[in-house]
């Protein structure tokens, strides 16, 4: 079961209230006010046809996968397999098996971090990032220079949190070996330009690792068209389940990728002597996946397609500019990253509020945001702030949120004189 677009479109745009009637966790109650869900960034709800999929399976096609013969586990391998390649159909990548299902973007690139990283990087070698990573997009190369012997080089942005291509450019040389870029930024909602960048490591002859956790529930992604070699995301951002994501890697350096985890169903054969990998995905995706969960996440895809990416797209783009608007005109209220092209995230810092009372104090009112430094350190210390606190927002939330977000605030302001 998924949308019907018809029946969630109004002159051609998202129908936003007959969309919110599939989210049943949006109606309810919070301190005895209406929830309004404004942490999207950090994890998205899931919709009834979503939710009924991950029922159906778990009461008519529940087995193990692969290998055996009786009916269940030829349905939950059929299913699993289907769900495979509407992933590759939603960021268009070229063949199926270069999806791999892994628990979500951190191990996705912790996987290739392990499989590339350490085959490929060596020491005197040097992998370029950005200051607006995640930490999952540092920890990983920082523990691959480590133990390497390589060096980590780091692109700067300016003070609207726009990255120095220029800058960039410049940080090539005969020992880079990757490049490690968010899509978009969680922090800062700022959308990077990745096809160029890309691009331009290409010319140099260097792969590029995507991480777009957080541009893959927001803009139509196409994998082939970024010419990215590799890119991650969660299905817990994209209208799915927890504890499942995807890694997409060009074929080719998945085969020439080593595997990440050793156990059951990544190999052909198994003695003490030697191991025989199996092909790819298989490859990288050892013991007993996340099966409910993946075949959640193509329903999850299903979804959003029937909606379509660009009209989901347009319908955040309008809010983000009228939240931005709203917050512009509140004294007090510095927004954190006003970059031109943005998806639909504003942090920002109250004067004289640390953001956790912020957090706090908007709670009792029904409204969630996230509060701290949402696991981009290097974008805090850049805007010289602890934390901030953060509004994200969903094709499902409307400009009446936004307003109880405002009058939140200001009730905020008030407490604190």
């Amino acid at each position: 079961m998924t949308a019907r677009p018809a029946a969630f479109l109004k002159a051609g745009a998202l129908d936003i209230e007959a969309v919110r009637r599939d989210f049943p966790i949006l109606g309810l109650q919070v301190n005895g006010k209406p929830l309004v869900y404004l942490d999207n960034a950090a994890s998205s709800q899931m919709p009834q046809p979503v939710i009924d999929r991950w029922v159906q399976y778990q009461t008519r096609e529940h087995a193990n996968i692969h290998r055996a013969v009786h009916y269940l586990s030829e349905k939950a391998t059929a299913e699993y397999e289907i769900a495979r390649r509407k992933l590759q159909a939603f960021i268009n990548a070229r063949e199926d098996r270069e999806v791999v299902f892994t628990s979500g973007t951190t191990e996705s690139i912790n996987l290739v971090a392990h499989g590339y990283g350490r085959k490929f990087i060596g020491e005197g070698d040097e992998i370029i990032l950005t200051t607006l990573e995640h930490h999952s997009n540092i920890v990983p190369w920082q523990m691959v220079a480590q133990e390497k012997g390589a060096k980590l080089r780091v692109v700067p942005i300016d003070d609207r949190g726009e990255l120095l291509i220029d800058e960039y450019r410049k940080l090539f040389n005969a020992r880079t070996r990757l490049v490690g870029v968010t899509h978009v930024s969680n922090a800062l909602g700022t959308v990077n330009p990745v096809k160029e960048m890309v691009a331009i490591a290409h010319g140099h002859g260097v792969p590029v690792l995507v991480d777009g956790a957080q541009a893959a529930p927001h803009i139509a992604v196409d994998v082939q068209d970024l010419d990215a070699d590799f890119y991650t995301f969660s299905g817990h951002k994209l209208c799915g389940p927890t504890g499942i994501g995807v890694l997409y890697g060009k074929a080719a350096l998945l085969e020439k990728m080593q595997p990440f985890k050793g156990g059951g169903d990544m190999i052909l054969s198994v003695t003490f002597e030697k191991t025989t990998y199996n092909v790819i995905p298989q490859k990288f995706e050892a013991g007993t996946p996340p099966i409910a969960a993946a075949i959640t996440l193509g329903a999850a895809v299903d979804y959003l397609s029937a909606l379509g990416m660009d009209r989901v797209a347009a319908a955040e783009s309008d809010l983000l500019d009228y939240a931005t608007d709203r917050l512009n005109r509140m004294p007090g209220v510095r927004l954190i990253g006003t970059a031109e092209k943005k998806a639909a995230v504003l942090s920002f810092a109250l004067e004289g509020v640390h953001p956790h009372d912020v957090g706090t104090l908007l709670n009792e009112e029904g409204v969630a945001i996230r509060t701290g430094h949402h696991c981009a350190q290097p974008v805090m210390q850049r805007f010289k702030v602890p934390a901030t606190s953060r509004a994200s927002f969903a094709f499902y939330n409307t400009p009446a949120e936004v307003d109880a977000l405002v009058a939140a605030i200001r009730k905020v302001q008030t407490i604190f004189g």
